[in-house]
C-alpha cells in the first residue's frame, strides 16, 4: 500500500489521469455497445409466410386483382390464438369461402395449413435487412437467433478466463492492445460474412476480446488513481457505457442495414488501437512484479505530464525501493493462480464475488440483449435508457461517497429488480408506464456494473488482481451464457424469464453484506495486505495487563499507627478491550482469544 506515497509525489489526479480517463471513457463506450448491438443487427421484424397469390407478381388472377390486401391475407394466412395473422403457417390452398363467413369457422371444416415452405415476408418499416431476415432465423429457426447471442457470450466467458492470468503476467497495456486488435479485425469481418456459421464463429472471437479490453482499461484507470477519487470510477464507466449506447441507438436510426451498422461500430476501433501507443503501463503493477526500473520510468513520465518536473527528478530508485520495500521483497517469489485460494480470507472473497458476478451478469445482460421483448420501439427505449443512466450515475457518485459500497449496491440492485418485476406485471395497455419502468431498470444496470467492478477491484490485491478477476469471470460469467438461454423459458410463460432476472437482481444486492466495506480504504498490494485489511475491518478483542494504584484500607491487616492514613499499593489489573489495529498495543501485552 506504500505505492500511494509515490503516486502523491507524481500527482494522483492531474493531466495524465484526465487523458487516461478520457481514453477509457471512449473505449468502454464503444466496446460495451458491441455486447447489445444485436438488439439492432439481429432484430426480429414482423413477418408472415410468403404466399403466391399475394407476393408473386407473375400470378394473374382476375379474382385476386379485384380484392384488397386485407382480403387476400384473410384467405391466405390463418389466425393465431390472439386472433392475429399467424407468423409461421399459411393455408395450403386459398380459402375463398372465408370472405363470406365473416371469419366464422364453425360451419366449415378446419382448413389445412402448412409451414412457410416458400419463405417469409418481413415488415421493413422499422428495420431493413438484419441477420434474421438474411438467414430467415424465425419460426422453427428462431432458436438460432439465441445461438448467435450464446456464441458471443461464450466468447466473453472464455476471454474472462484467459485474460486475467495473462494481464498479471504480461501487463495491462500489452493485453489491452492485443485485444483491441482482435476485436477490430473480427467485428469488421462480421459485416462481410457469407454464411451463418462464419458469423457465429467471428462473433465468438469478438466476444473473447471484450473482457480483456474492459478489464485492463479499468485497471489502468484504477491503479493510477488514489482512493479518495475511486468513487468516480463507476460514475465514469457508467457514463461511458451510456454515451456509447446512445451513439449506437443514433447510428441504428440512420443505418437500418445491419452490414452498415456493423461497420460503423467496428472501424473506429482501429483509431483507438493507434492511441494505445501513448498509454502508460501501470507502475503499481510493474513495481510489485519486480520491475522497479520500468515502474520508475512510468512514474517520472506521469510526473512530467502532470507538471511536477521537480518531483520527477527527485524520484530515484532509492526512493522507490525504500517506499516499496515489502512489496519488492514479496515480488521475488512470483505469484501463481494457486495463491488465489491460499488464504481463507481471499478464498472467501473470490467465492462470494464469483456468486455476485454470476447474478449480476445473468440479470443485467439477460435484460440488455432482449429489449425488444419490452418495447416495440427498441431504438427509442435504448436511447431513453442511456440518457437516464447518465443522471443516475451522477447520483450514484454521491451515494457511494456517503453510504459506502455495500449499501449502494444493495439499494441500486434492489431497485432494479423491483422495476423489472413491475414491468412484466403492468398490463400491455399501459405502455407509458411500462416504458418508464423498463427505462429505469435499464439505466440502473449501467450503474450497478460500475459499482460492482469498483468493489471487486478494491477487494483484490494488485499482484493477483487481474488473475483474481479472471477466476471470478470464469465462475461468474457463466451467467453470460445462461442469459440468452433463460429466454427460452418464455415458451412456458412470457413472464417467467423476467421473474428470474428481477429476482436475481434483488438477491445480488443482499449478497454483498457478506463482504467487508472498502470505502476510503487503500488498495491492497499483496495477499498479505488482504489479510491485514480484513483484520482491520473487525474489532480485535484483547486482554490488557494494566498497572494501577489504589488505597488499601483493611485496618486489621495494618499496624495501628498506619490506620489513620491511606496505604497505597500497586496491583495488576487484567481487562478486555477492543482495538482497531493490532499495532496499537505492545505485543507482550496482548493475549489473543
Amino acid at each position: 500500500m506504500a505505492f500511494q506515497e509515490l503516486l502523491n509525489q507524481v500527482g494522483s489526479l492531474g493531466r495524465f489521469q484526465i487523458l487516461q480517463i478520457t481514453f477509457v471513457i471512449f473505449v468502454n463506450g464503444l466496446i460495451i455497445s458491441h455486447i447489445i448491438m444485436e438488439n439492432f443487427t439481429a432484430a426480429i421484424p414482423s413477418h408472415r409466410c410468403w404466399v403466391p397469390i399475394l407476393d408473386n407478381d407473375t400470378v394473374f388472377d382476375n379474382d385476386s386483382r379485384t380484392l384488397s390486401q386485407d382480403d387476400l391475407l384473410k384467405i391466405s394466412i390463418p389466425l393465431d390464438s390472439n386472433l392475429r395473422l399467424d407468423k409461421c403457417r399459411r393455408f395450403a390452398q386459398p380459402q375463398w369461402h372465408l370472405l363470406h363467413l365473416n371469419i366464422t369457422f364453425s360451419s366449415v371444416t378446419e382448413p389445412d395449413t402448412e409451414p412457410c415452405v416458400d419463405g417469409w415476408v418481413y415488415d421493413r418499416s422499422n428495420f431493413f435487412p438484419t441477420t434474421v431476415t438474411e438467414w430467415d432465423l424465425v419460426c422453427e429457426s428462431q432458436a438460432l437467433n439465441s445461438v448467435t447471442k450464446f456464441s458471443f457470450m461464450t466468447g466473453l466467458f472464455i476471454g474472462g478466463i484467459i485474460c486475467g492470468h495473462l494481464s498479471d503476467r504480461f501487463g495491462r497495456k500489452f493485453i489491452l492492445t492485443c485485444a483491441l486488435l482482435q476485436l477490430a479485425i473480427t467485428e469488421t469481418c462480421v459485416a462481410f460474412v457469407p454464411t451463418f456459421l462464419i458469423y457465429c464463429s467471428l462473433r465468438f472471437l469478438a466476444g473473447m476480446s471484450v473482457e480483456p479490453i474492459l478489464m485492463n482499461s479499468n485497471l489502468l484507470m484504477l491503479e493510477w488513481t488514489r482512493p479518495k477519487f475511486l468513487a468516480m470510477v463507476p460514475v465514469i464507466l457508467s457514463c461511458a457505457n451510456s454515451i456509447g449506447n446512445m451513439v449506437l441507438a443514433g447510428l441504428a436510426f440512420f443505418f437500418r442495414n445491419w452490414h452498415h451498422l456493423q461497420l460503423a461500430m467496428s472501424v473506429p476501433i482501429f483509431f483507438f488501437l493507434i492511441l494505445t501507443r501513448w498509454l502508460s503501463e501501470s507502475a503499481r503493477w510493474l513495481i510489485v512484479t519486480n520491475k522497479p526500473q520500468k515502474g520508475l520510468k512510468e512514474l517520472r513520465k506521469v510526473a512530467h505530464m502532470n507538471g511536477l518536473k521537480n518531483s520527477g527528478d527527485t524520484l530515484t530508485m532509492e526512493v522507490v525501493r525504500t517506499s516499496m520495500k515489502k512489496e519488492l521483497e514479496a515480488a521475488k517469489t512470483k505469484p501463481s493462480p494457486r495463491d488465489l485460494f491460499h488464504t481463507p480470507i481471499l478464498r472467501k472473497r473470490i467465492c462470494l464475488l464469483s456468486f455476485v458476478r454470476f447474478l449480476l451478469t445473468l440479470s443485467i445482460f439477460g435484460m440488455s440483449i432482449h429489449l425488444q421483448h419490452l418495447s416495440t420501439n427498441v431504438i427509442l427505449l435504448q436511447f431513453l435508457i442511456s440518457s437516464v443512466s447518465i443522471l443516475l450515475s451522477v447520483i450514484g457518485h454521491f451515494v457511494l461517497n456517503h453510504m459506502g459500497r455495500r449499501i449502494s449496491q444493495l439499494a441500486f440492485m434492489s431497485l432494479r429488480g423491483f422495476f423489472i418485476l413491475t414491468v412484466i406485471f403492468v398490463p400491455q395497455e399501459m405502455q407509458t408506464l411500462r416504458i418508464i419502468m423498463a427505462t429505469l431498470a435499464g439505466a440502473l444496470s449501467s450503474v450497478c456494473i460500475g459499482i460492482s467492478g469498483l468493489y471487486t477491484n478494491e477487494l483484490l490485491p494488485t499482484t493477483l488482481r487481474a488473475t483474481s478477476a479472471g477466476a471470478i469471470g470464469m465462475f461468474g460469467n457463466s451467467g453470460l451464457i445462461l442469459a440468452p438461454l433463460f429466454m427460452m423459458l418464455a415458451t412456458y410463460s412470457t413472464k417467467l424469464p423476467w421473474i428470474f432476472y428481477g429476482g436475481f437482481s434483488i438477491l445480488n444486492g443482499l449478497t454483498v453484506f457478506l463482504l467487508p466495506e472498502t470505502k476510503d480504504q487503500p488498495l491492497p498490494e499483496s495477499i498479505h495486505d488482504v489479510g491485514n485489511d480484513s483484520f482491520r475491518q473487525e474489532q480485535l478483542w484483547v486482554r490488557v495487563l494494566t498497572v494501577r494504584w489504589k488505597p488499601y484500607l483493611s485496618l486489621d491487616a495494618l499496624p495501628f499507627y498506619w490506620r489513620q492514613e491511606k496505604f497505597w499499593v500497586k496491583y495488576l489489573e487484567m481487562s478486555w478491550c477492543s482495538i482497531p489495529q493490532p499495532g496499537t498495543l505492545p505485543n507482550f501485552w496482548i493475549w489473543p482469544l
